[in-house]
């Protein structure tokens, strides 16, 4: 069973923590809100639920402790 990620921009602050943990997973773009990313593709058109992104073996742990660190509390783990 895979797990995906994806980030709410509306709830984004933009601190860039989960960038820090997780930088496989996440990045910040020029509007200054994070973006999940898989490889080379970043989800952000469109971002928010549509811009779910695989999370790839070994990084589970670092999206957890972002999600759990992120002060917008706006990123969400799924199980496919």
């Amino acid at each position: 069973m895979g797990m995906k990620v994806w980030i709410d921009q509306d709830l984004c602050t933009g601190d860039g923590l989960c960038e820090e943990i997780s930088p496989a997973v996440f990045t910040l773009l020029d509007d200054g809100l994070a973006y999940v990313k898989d490889s080379a593709k970043v989800y952000s058109d469109p971002g928010g639920a549509e811009g779910r992104a695989e999370i790839p073996d070994g990084e589970l742990e670092g999206v957890i402790e972002s999600a759990e660190e992120c002060p917008g509390e706006c990123i969400y783990i799924e199980a496919e």
